[in-house]
């Protein structure tokens, strides 16, 4: 699938707002502590990425009802859905000037992903910092896909081709408002 960036500037896969605020204290000092041990750009999104993807439990797979929806109250509380663990993962990415864009998969909810644009290339990668499950499980890929989970067509899932800069407003909305993890679920939208 040949991914399609909303917005034709690439500065704006860089910009900070008030979800994906990669200037809060919170987030460059994770971003630090990574970039140390990880000077390579590399290295550093692919450690990014499996920083969020193992060290922030899916709030429905550990029953955890509080609903985070910035990245940096993802990265301090460590928990999160899928979209809240993809807006920390753009905020590691962008906090070392690595473009991220979010993307979303279709199923019974939308399911957010994040595509990454190493420095010099030409080219965006989806990553889902989601996790998995066993027999599943994610991992970080400049190749061929390695995501949580496969569309499936005939019960009409699917795969969108569109890279945003800043989050789905429905989503976002669905996060600020649900007031457990089980009430998100239910109240997230279904498409874009």
């Amino acid at each position: 699938m040949e991914l399609i960036q909303q917005d034709p500037e690439l500065s704006a896969y860089l910009a900070a707002d008030e979800v994906i605020n990669h200037d809060h204290p919170v987030v460059r000092e994770i971003a630090a502590a990574l970039r140390a041990r990880h000077p390579d750009v590399y290295a550093y999104a692919q450690a990014a990425y499996e920083f969020v993807r193992d060290e922030i439990p899916h709030s429905s797979d550990t029953g955890d009802p509080r609903v985070t929806w910035r990245a940096s109250d993802v990265l301090e509380q460590r928990t999160g859905i899928c979209h809240a663990k993809a807006h920390a993962l753009a905020a590691l990415l962008r906090a070392e000037s690595i473009p991220a864009a979010l993307g979303y998969q279709k199923f019974e909810v939308l399911h957010g992903l994040v595509a990454v644009r190493l420095p010099g290339a030409a080219t965006w990668h989806r990553q889902d910092p989601r996790g998995g499950e066993p027999g599943r499980e994610a991992a970080f890929s400049l190749g061929e896909e390695r995501l949580a989970f496969l569309p499936d067509p005939e019960f009409n899932e699917m795969d969108y081709a569109v890279l945003y800069a800043v989050p789905h407003a429905g989503v976002v909305s669905a996060m600020r408002t649900a007031r457990d993890s089980s009430e998100l679920l239910r109240i997230l939208p279904a498409d874009l």
